[in-house]
């Protein structure tokens, strides 16, 4: 199941515990449920980020922390039609029996990062990196974690390199000097801007 698939089957119980919310309450829960799904779509792992904001949304409401964690886990469940621990084993377990088409998509997604870097406005490696791993996980739907781990192997035994030496390199190459251009051009013009208000109080004077 991926975010876009559409939710039909939702616990009843799920169901009651959401529908007795306040409008802010829900709207609350409802961003956090987000943010643990977000955890999960990330690395796999929830249960920190689960327990830090469940006792930040019990301090401003009139429950205790263990109720604030069922409501979010309940929002989750109705958001995203299934537990957070399900979606985390499911994942995990779809990264377990991936096969060689899987390899073959995480070869050719390690190799959109060059382009990203190089061409347009470019990008450092971190941020293609992650664009290339985030795009693998949704198609694969794997974790994140999962996705960027599988192209650095994958790449190091077809391509010979390391992945993320490779991107360092090219971030060197072409992102930096284009960074830096565009820093002087920025300073360029504020210096243009100011000189501009002197010139014009000078001609007044003359």
């Amino acid at each position: 199941m991926t975010d876009s698939q559409q939710i039909t089957k939702v616990d009843a119980r799920n169901v009651s515990t959401v529908e007795g919310l306040t409008d802010s309450q829900s709207f609350e829960s409802k961003a956090l449920a987000a943010i643990q799904h977000r955890a999960i779509r990330k690395t796999g792992s929830f249960p920190k980020k689960l327990n830090a904001y469940s006792s930040a949304f019990a301090g401003t409401e009139k429950f205790d922390q263990m109720k604030a964690e069922t409501i979010i886990r309940d929002q989750f469940k109705v958001t995203y039609g299934e537990a957070p621990n399900q979606m985390r084993e499911r994942l995990l377990g779809n990264e377990a029996g991936l096969g060689l088409t899987a390899r073959e998509d995480a070869l050719t997604a390690a190799r959109t990062i060059e382009p990203m870097i190089r061409e347009g406005q470019t990008m450092p490696f971190y941020l293609a990196f992650d664009k290339a791993g985030c795009a693998l996980a949704e198609k694969l739907d794997i974790t994140e974690t999962g996705a960027k781990s599988l192209m650095k192997s994958v790449f190091q035994e077809i391509e010979g390199r390391d992945l993320y030496e490779t991107g360092k390199a090219l971030e060197k190459t072409y992102h930096e000097p284009a960074r830096e251009a565009a820093r002087q051009s920025l300073e360029a013009a504020k210096q243009d801007g100011a000189a501009a208000p002197a010139k014009t109080r000078a001609r007044k004077r003359g």
